[in-house]
């Protein structure tokens, strides 16, 4: 049996009856497809039979030996990057088709199953805009990185970092695998479907998600805006016709206004806030306050807390006028208490004296 036998709501949240019952089926499921790579009913058999859990971690540490050859081979660590939109939509695209072939209730996963369509088409475009499926593109941190960590260590943060964790990113452990952890709620959701009917705030939760979306959308735009009136009045001495930004404003460096008067990292903040909230939609179902399936959530945090610390020192040593910024512009959660950047012309003029 692929899925546990649940007759209440919070049984759905019980780790030891709907997780942990299946692990096993991990040890045996690459023999299983590997006697059946040609027969396809043999492998929907394999695929209806498989704990979705289960199999969506294995397809999760399928990937990380693929994305680890790549990038030592390319010496290019930007491989797990080009997929970040598409693995998380992936995993909650499967956990609704096998739902769907199961015949089980989908009305609360087929919301969802559109809603990670959105959401990994948006974060697709931005990065293909951005030049990031250019031939050679890599993130400019891992070269910085590279000059600061001799080659054998940075081959081991290479394993267990940047193909391990990111992969699995969306699961409890790290990138394809930390992919695969931020979906996990999903799971629970699945289970749930049998126990507890879709109802309004099931709808509430679909709308806070898709204000996530709208809200990175906004940030990520006002952000391409000024990059590209950057470029143009750095290669023409001019400002771009029509642009809403001062000559001030471009010679900064970086972005103050907008949404990013209010965070310096709002894209972050709505991103961050996306996976916590399918998360809180998992808790909601299961009448809990919190359950296993948060560990993706919590280790998706952690990672932006690292990357951000990484980028804002990068960018302070570049700008001096950003810990101006810092001090007045909350890191995510807008401050309450902050001076904001009303005034921060003069206050960076008065700190460079």
């Amino acid at each position: 049996m692929a899925l546990p036998i649940l007759k209440s709501a919070t049984a759905c949240a019980d780790f030891g009856r709907t997780v942990q019952p299946y692990l096993s089926q991990l040890n045996d499921l690459p023999r299983q497809i590997y006697q059946s790579a040609t027969d396809l009913q043999a492998l929907k058999a394999i695929y209806l039979n498989t704990n979705p859990l289960v199999s969506a971690f294995a397809f999760s540490l399928f990937l990380v030996p693929i994305f680890l050859v790549i990038s030592e081979i390319n010496r290019n660590y930007s491989q797990v990057d080009r997929v970040w939109g598409i693995l998380p939509t992936v995993c909650n695209l499967h956990y609704v088709a096998y739902a769907h072939a199961k015949n089980l209730p989908t009305q609360r996963l087929n919301s969802l199953a559109i809603i990670s369509v959105i959401w990994g088409g948006r974060l697709t475009f931005n990065y293909w805009r951005r030049g990031g499926y250019q031939v050679g593109s890599e993130d400019y941190r891992w070269g910085i990185l590279r000059k600061h960590i001799n080659p054998p260590l940075f081959f081991i943060f290479d394993v267990l970092f940047i193909s391990l964790a990111q992969s699995v990113r969306e699961s409890p452990v790290t990138p394809p695998v930390l992919l695969f952890s931020v979906t996990m709620p999903t799971y629970i959701l699945l289970l749930s479907s049998t126990v507890v009917k879709a109802d309004i705030p099931d709808i509430i939760f679909s709308q806070l998600l898709l204000g996530a979306i709208f809200l990175t959308f906004t940030a990520d735009q006002q952000q391409w805006d000024f990059q590209n009136a950057k470029k143009f009045y750095q290669s023409t001495a001019k400002l771009p016709a029509g642009t809403a930004f001062t000559a001030r404003d471009l010679d900064r460096g970086f972005r103050t206004k907008g949404l990013w008067a209010l965070s310096r990292h709002p894209n972050f903040l709505a991103e961050q806030s996306f996976w916590v909230t399918l998360y809180a939609w998992s808790c909601y179902v299961t009448k809990s306050y919190y359950n296993w399936s948060g560990a993706g959530a919590v280790a998706y945090l952690c990672l932006f807390q690292a990357s951000t610390w990484l980028t804002e020192l990068i960018t302070a040593g570049k700008y001096p006028e950003y810990k101006v910024y810092q001090e007045r512009v909350g890191k995510f959660v807008p401050s309450l208490m902050g001076e904001g950047v009303a005034d921060m012309n003069a206050e960076g003029e008065r700190k460079r004296k």
